[in-house]
């Protein structure tokens, strides 16, 4: 079963391994490539609420080499690429093997009943050693004497193990829910907690605090590569993963093949009148993930929007203790307050990107199930069954949008933080529903005219993360590289007016997208073959 699942998933594993690996190498040549000063600029953005949340708790920012920015700055995310990975791997030989019926037909032959799982975590755990040891290489020799080997395994060993702690989340969540994106679904909640977990406790006290140790994100960065590097925290990451896997073989024991330990509620007899159209029938399907999301994404983002006072508190003493500070970003703690935020709104709205990608590729999944042919079998029209899709992702994307950003409001008016009202909030959203409407609309696209390459839709996703993060790290790059992010056009939260020829041209990319994606649909066959 080992060698199925390698060689089933040797192109997604492959692709995986060299994206990481290059993500590593890039780091290291941009990050080299700036320079002392710019270097100690960025130790003091480390030093703001926004860079403790976004990276970490600050060890070695006042020597900030480019080993300890890389540990800094990118220990969160390389964590979170890797956990991703592992969430997805394991639910998909698990959870997604019993909904297809194929795990049936193999344990029907001399098969263990664990063996799936045993299976799909021994693949993941080669997968993640595999990037660990090419990465530490990748990062010594294109660091050379400045990133030693040691240091450099500390940082991707820990990152590794520290993702395998979601991958061990998601394989107790696929016993207990009996589809595999509700399995998903309660793993990325789990890793958004422990982001926020991590985030609270390093803002509370610089290079953690003990709230943070509850979180798997933090023991990779509590190793300290290249400032002082220390292994034991590796070993909570090994003990979490083990009494994960253990607790997921209880349950899986303990619960019917092909079943959760959540029962699904039994349907109606008989079906609505309003499940008629093609488009009740899309809500139907589609509710219970948005609703699972909004109510993640609205706590997550109220949490936050409680933090904004203690940040201004923070923020109001830095000047006065570190002039360097002062001189390079003046003295005005409500403009880094609006800084953070701005912060937090962007990565609210690349989380609702996601759902907007993943939504996009829904069509895909209703094709694959056969429920799409058997739908235009019937006088439903191809443009009205797609139509109903994407209007039910496009109207769930703008629901957790708006969500995100109000709820973020109220959890700063919940604290007496007022500085921003509640018409400034909105203003900050109405751009961001266009440049949403993109990421849905290249989905639509790459379902549409090529559906085996219909995951590429996340690309746009990570090229807009990687180039809004990152990009800054490399001053000659030209206009249009950053422009290829829908995010790119938008103004500045709560200091900049939108651009209306912007908001056109976002507005006009959105509605080709769709065009594009209609015709496309209407002219292959469907299922594909």
């Amino acid at each position: 079963m080992v060698r199925f699942m390698l060689r089933r998933d040797r192109v997604r594993l492959g692709v995986w391994t060299a994206s990481i690996v290059f993500f590593y190498a890039y780091f290291v040549v941009a990050l080299g490539a700036m320079g002392d000063p710019a270097l100690a600029g960025r130790a003091l953005i480390m030093e703001t609420p926004s860079g403790i949340a976004m990276g970490g708790p600050g060890y070695g920012i006042e020597n900030y080499t480019v080993g300890v920015a890389i540990a800094n700055e990118g220990i969160t995310w390389m964590v979170m690429g890797l956990a991703i990975m592992s969430i997805l791997h394991i639910v998909r030989h698990t959870r997604g093997e019993e909904e297809s019926g194929r795990s049936e037909l193999v344990l029907a032959r001399a098969v263990g009943r664990h063996a799936p799982a045993v299976a799909a975590a021994l693949t993941l755990f080669l997968v993640n050693a595999v990037i660990a040891i090419v990465s530490a290489l990748a990062l010594s020799g294109v660091g050379g004497d400045e990133l030693p080997l040691g240091d450099s395994f500390a940082l991707t060993v820990g990152s590794g193990l520290g993702a395998m702690v979601f991958g061990a989340i998601a394989l107790v969540a696929a016993q207990v829910t009996e589809r595999g994106r509700g399995a998903v679904g309660i793993s990325l909640a789990a890793f958004g907690l422990a982001f926020m977990i991590r985030a609270a406790g390093d803002i509370q006290q610089r290079q953690g605090s003990s709230l943070s140790w509850f979180s798997p994100i933090a023991w990779p960065q509590q190793m300290r590569p290249f400032v002082d590097v220390r292994w034991w925290p590796a070993a909570l990451c090994v003990v979490a993963i083990v009494l994960f896997l253990l607790v997921g073989a209880f349950l899986g024991s303990r619960r019917d093949f092909g079943g959760g330990l959540i029962a699904v509620r039994a349907g109606r007899s008989d079906a609505r009148g309003t499940l008629r159209g093609p488009a009740t029938l899309a809500w139907l399907q589609q509710r219970t993930a948005l609703i699972c999301c909004a109510l993640g994404l609205g706590l997550m983002w109220f949490a936050s929007g409680t933090l904004l006072p203690d940040i201004t508190s923070m923020i109001s003493e830095i000047p006065e203790s570190n002039p360097v500070f002062a001189a390079v970003f003046g003295e005005d703690p409500g403009q880094f307050t609006t800084a953070f935020l701005g912060v937090m709104i962007l990565f609210a709205m690349l989380c609702c990107a996601a759902y907007a990608v993943v939504m996009g590729q829904r069509p895909k999944a209703e094709e694959g199930a056969g429920r799409a042919e058997i739908a235009l079998a019937t006088s439903v029209s191809r443009y009205r069954w797609f139509a109903s899709q994407l209007l039910v992702a496009a109207l769930g994307t703008g629901m957790l949008a708006a969500v995100s950003i109000w709820a973020m409001w109220l959890g700063a008016v919940s604290v007496g933080y007022a500085e921003q009202t509640f018409a400034d909030y909105t203003g900050v959203l109405w751009p961001y529903l266009v440049a949403l409407a993109s990421y849905l609309g290249f989905a639509t696209v790459l379902y549409a005219w090529i559906p085996r390459a219909s995951g590429a839709g996340w690309v746009l996703l990570i090229y807009t993360f990687v180039i809004g993060m990152f990009g800054g790290l490399l001053q000659d790059l030209p206009d249009w590289v950053h422009g290829i992010s829908p995010f790119y056009w938008l103004p500045a939260a709560f200091t900049e007016q939108p651009d209306i020829g912007y908001m056109l041209g976002l507005a006009g990319v959105a509605v080709l997208l769709f065009a594009l994606g209609f015709v496309g649909f209407r002219r292959r066959d469907v299922p594909t073959t």
